[in-house]
Parts: C-alpha cells; structure tokens; sequence
C-alpha cells in the first residue's frame, strides 16, 4: 500500500510536507506505522502541486523517496497552495516505470490514490477500459488499477462539467462499486484528488478493508491549511477517516465538509 499526502491552504514549501514533519512522508516511505501490506514504500515516488497562477506540476520517480536527492532540492525551493504527493509500494507484478508513478494529471487535475483492485487484470481491466471515451482511454499510459481509477474520475468529471470533484469521484466510486459487484471482485480505494481550488478525499472499500487515512485542519505554525495523510504528521489534531467517508474542502473557506457515501454498497455484500 502506497503512503498519501494532500494539501490546500496558504502557501508553503514542499519540504513542508515531504521532509520537515515528525512523521513526514518522507518517514513514512522508509518506516510506516499504518502500513498493510509490504514493509516500506520503496517503488517510487511523486508530488505534485500548483504554481500562483494555478497551473499544475508533477515531478515522478522510479527510486525511493529516501534515495531521492533531487526531489529534496526541489522541495526545498517549490512554495505552493496547493499539493498531493505519494510514495509507491507496487502491486504484485506492477513495473517499476515511471508510467506507473502517480500522481496522474489531465488538465488542472491531479490525482493519488492507495489500494488496489483484486486480480486487476483479470477482472475490472477491460470493463474500466470499455466505460471510457476515446480521448479519456489516450490518458492511460501505464498499467496500474491506480491509473484506469483516474481515467473513470476524469470520464466522470468531463461528463458532468458542473459537478463538484467531489461529485465526480462519488460517481466513479458508484462506477466501480458497480463493475466490481458485476465481476465478482473487491477494491479498495484512498483517493485524493485536486483542481487547484478544492480538494476532495474519501477512504472507501468494497468487500474489503480500506486503508488508513487522517485529516488534519490545525496547525500552530500554518493555521489556514487542511491536510490529508495516509498516516498522521505529528502526535496532535489529526482525525481518521470513518469508512466509506469523504472529505471536501475548497481554497476560499478553507472549512472541511465530512460525509459518508451511505448509497453504496456496503463492505461484505
């Protein structure tokens, strides 16, 4: 299971997130606390974030956070409102290639997500593929359940310009819940997702355990932010996911909208 971070409030560095916490991302890829499955997050890495004028970077790589120097000098110079970052622990027979590495982005959307669709290959594959448009399956250029997740939110999102991201990725949750109850598998699925101006986060599973994920909207140092982990940052004013809950919240309020996903399906049926 990979290791999650999100971010929006007033700006900072990324070396805010990734390196200076106790228990940073950083931490996390090498020593993680919550972590399932595997023993570190040792496949990859990615961040990325929105400059001033809202446009939106990636930065990815195959090696592992800790081994990573350029990624620490980048975030010790790039400041931003706006952020998502991961590091990867692979699925079983998952390539360590950089198609591979999230986050994933198209237009002002970044993406992350932790979990994993059971025997991907051999049973959502193909039906995710086939619920996409031509322009949105181009979008696809790895092969991870990670990625085909994304290319059903951005489907979902383009279909419905007027919807908030959050409606969007009920949609794609439903989607799946759907395709998953029809092929007879489960999934699990922490996403967190951005448009520059609003983030939205759910911890969600079917016929299966959803991994951990916590939020966190007070800080001594940086009070007007709301954060999202995998794991908490530090020892104080971080709450957990419930399950099959999300989170909303959009840059000018700043005020964090809980809500449980109570019309799908839920885990064991």
């Amino acid at each position: 299971m990979c290791r999650l971070i999100g971010y929006l409030g007033n700006p900072i560095g990324l070396d805010e997130l990734l390196y200076k916490p106790k228990h940073s991302l950083y931490k996390q890829s090498y020593s993680p606390l919550e972590l399932k499955s595997g023993v570190v997050c040792a496949d990859g890495v990615g961040v990325g974030w929105y400059d001033e004028v809202g446009k939106p970077f990636i930065y990815r790589n195959t090696i592992a956070l800790w081994n990573d120097p350029n990624l620490e000098e980048l975030s010790n110079y790039v400041q931003s409102s706006c952020t998502v970052g991961y590091a990867r622990l692979a699925g079983i027979g998952e390539s360590l290639d950089i198609s591979n590495c999230q986050p994933f982005r198209s237009g002002k959307l970044l993406f992350v997500h932790n979990g994993e669709i059971s025997n991907f290959q051999q049973t959502l594959y193909r039906p995710i593929r086939e619920s996409l448009s031509d322009s949105t399956y181009r979008l696809i250029k790895g092969m991870t359940d990670s990625e085909h997740i994304f290319a059903l939110l951005v489907e979902m999102w383009q279909s419905s310009p007027d919807n908030t991201l959050l409606d969007a990725l009920r949609a794609t949750l439903e989607r799946l819940t759907e395709l998953a109850s029809e092929h007879n598998t489960s999934f699990s699925a922490n996403i967190i997702v951005s448009d520059g101006q609003a983030v939205a986060a759910v911890r969600y599973a079917y016929r299966t355990q959803a991994p951990t994920l916590y939020w966190s909207s007070y800080s001594l140092k940086h009070p007007n932010q709301v954060i999202v982990a995998s794991e908490p940052l530090s020892n104080e004013n971080w709450i957990a996911f419930g399950d099959q809950s999300t989170l909303f919240v959009q840059a000018q309020s700043l005020q964090p909208k809980i809500s449980l996903l109570e019309r799908f399906a839920p885990i064991g049926v």
